[in-house]
């Protein structure tokens, strides 16, 4: 699907009025779940589309279009993580949701390959179809291994005639710094609250602004969390959280597994961040409903102890991308967890 959102009217103004467009490789940079990715597919495809409208968008009716939209556009490709091609790509799911061989199969194909970057030399260094303008779209960039990366670089450096590489990241100082370089950085921007509900309620999220708390702020994860049941296994682990001395790990470790290491690390760390951020300044930023709950267990808080516990949760968050024993991952975590409340 090729979608612009609302938050994102003042970017595509510039683009449609060539005000930010220099260059033959742009970066798309920001926060995962604020539609970059979906962004980066309608510039592609307005661009490509052969009657464009006053404001240069696509006009949904030529054969561009429908080539675009039936993923058969001669003059277009999309580089993901091998991993990826199988499922519907979105922004909102790059971390992955699945457990068992399923999980095991998505991280064994988490990078762009040398192989996919090569393969694109027989699209981008040949004639186009009808026209000479192509686009390649690379998502999320900082899933390119080195190898590739570095193949990538000698595009970037002697780049074809009438090729735009968009290259689309959650992380650009991920990337190799000479691949910065060489790309025209656009920093897509985050809904302010309010229009990020609206959205929500568009599409049928009932109290849009607790799930859009703990999605931490990203519509786009907020409205998976929705339509998954997300939301509801997020509060149970919260309510779990918030009795640390009657949790058991063992347990608890064996519910969570079905979520995906990556989501659960990342729901640890925002209950982490709201005891830290209430014991220090009291504030409560991703679990609002939860106050009562994060006002008692801040009190009885080793803070020191949970500020490095949430440090070491952001380098297992990298682990927590590879094949692993995810019961063992998770039990220690919460064990780690448990030992940073007084009792």
């Amino acid at each position: 699907m090729a979608e612009r959102y609302t938050w994102q009217q003042t970017v595509w103004r510039k683009l449609s009025q060539k005000q930010l467009l220099r260059g033959h490789a742009i970066l798309l940079q920001g926060r995962q779940g604020i539609g970059k990715y979906d962004f980066a597919r309608y510039w592609a495809k307005s661009r490509l589309c052969d009657s464009p409208t006053a404001i240069q968008e696509a006009c949904g009716a030529c054969l561009s279009c429908r080539w675009f939209e039936s993923d058969a556009h001669p003059n277009f490709r999309t580089i993901v993580p091998e991993a990826l091609t199988d499922d519907i790509v979105t922004e909102a799911s790059i971390d992955g949701d699945k457990s068992g061989q399923a999980a095991q199969k998505k991280n064994a194909g988490r990078q762009i390959s040398i192989d996919q970057i090569r393969r694109l030399d027989s699209f981008i260094y040949l004639s186009g179809h009808q026209r000479n303008d192509k686009i390649v779209i690379l998502y999320p960039a900082e899933a390119m291994n080195t190898a590739a990366a570095n193949a990538l670089l000698k595009k970037l450096e002697e780049p074809p005639e009438e090729v735009l590489i968009i290259l689309v990241t959650h992380q650009p100082q991920r990337l190799l710094p000479t691949i910065r370089s060489r790309c025209q950085p656009i920093a897509m921007p985050m809904p302010n609250r309010e229009s990020a509900a609206a959205w929500l309620r568009q599409h049928a999220v009932e109290r849009p602004e607790p799930v859009l708390a703990a999605a931490g702020f990203a519509p786009l994860v907020a409205l998976r969390m929705a339509q998954t049941g997300q939301v509801a296994q997020y509060v149970q682990l919260m309510q779990q959280l918030a009795q640390p001395k009657r949790l058991n790990p063992l347990t608890l470790a064996d519910g969570l597994q079905p979520i995906g290491l990556p989501v659960v690390v990342d729901w640890l760390q925002k209950w982490c961040y709201d005891l830290i951020s209430y014991r220090t300044c009291g504030r409560i930023r991703y679990s609002p409903d939860e106050a009562a709950a994060i006002r008692a267990v801040s009190k009885r808080l080793d803070i020191d102890g949970c500020i490095r516990f949430v440090r070491e949760l952001h380098q297992k968050r990298r682990l927590s991308q590879h094949p692993l024993n995810s019961r063992l991952f998770i039990e220690e975590l919460l064990i780690t967890y448990q030992a940073l409340i007084e009792p």
